[in-house]
């Protein structure tokens, strides 16, 4: 099934399996239709998930890579196209590398945006993101030039000091001449590294290279765990109660 037929079908899936009900409402007892609407939304979720999975043809060019352990490779969509369109929350904009799943709101590390990666959705959470240019995936080590601040950077366990690092992210700085920042436009055939701090849920330095565009706008990556840090904890300040 093509993309374009995928997501046609979802949308004739929905009116259809919508109006079917909306006309059986008065023949067909609840406990019938609770069951018929948890099948459709189950054989919904299995397109999706074919609509959203790259093309075997990524797949087997990377065969070998994938094959070794903390690998993947993954498609993400454009949140301002496919947003209100699928059933997975972010519209597939989003992916978490500790919990493997695009939906939104489970520690999340990257979402694209505008032709823009991004990290750091919720709370204090933030990250860094840098461009390495044309570099192979495999050659991205801890031992790339780039890595080596966001592989020996401490997460700060106080909000003031998490917020500051938003706000740096959110600026861009530069570090032995790599520019590092919470977004970053994307190159097609180019290589990232991805520092990701969520507190209480991971902190992880990601590389990853984009394998291919589609014409819906996705991007399909290729990546790998280069560093796992233990998971951050983040102790709030409280105001001293005021005088009664």
């Amino acid at each position: 099934m093509t993309r374009a037929r995928a997501i046609s079908f979802i949308v004739v899936f929905i009116v259809v399996a919508f109006f079917g009900s909306a006309a059986r409402a008065q023949t067909v007892d609840r406990a019938a239709l609770d069951t018929e609407i948890r099948t459709l939304v189950g054989e919904l979720k299995d397109t999706e998930q074919q609509f959203i999975a790259p093309s075997a043809r990524d797949r087997e060019k990377y065969a070998e890579f994938l094959s070794q352990p903390d690998t993947g490779m993954i498609r993400l969509l454009p949140r301002e196209v496919f947003q209100d369109k699928l059933t997975i929350q972010g519209g597939g904009a989003y992916y978490s590398f500790a919990r493997l799943t695009h939906e939104y709101g489970y520690g999340s590390d990257i979402e694209l945006q505008q032709n823009q990666f991004s990290v750091g959705f919720a709370g204090a959470d933030f990250g860094f993101l840098t461009r390495l240019g044309k570099v192979a995936i495999e050659e991205v080590t801890l031992d790339h030039p780039a890595a080596q601040f966001v592989s020996t950077f401490a997460a700060p366990t106080t909000e003031p000091g998490a917020r500051d690092q938003q706000k740096r992210a959110s600026a861009g700085f530069d570090v032995n001449g790599f520019t590092y920042q919470n977004r970053v436009k994307f190159k097609n055939k180019n290589s990232y590294l991805l520092r990701s701090v969520g507190y209480r849920i991971s902190d992880l330095l990601v590389a990853f290279r984009i394998v291919s565009q589609d014409d819906d706008g996705s991007v399909v990556i290729v990546w790998k765990i280069l560093k796992k840090f233990p998971v951050p904890q983040l102790t709030v300040t409280q105001a001293s109660p005021g005088k009664l």
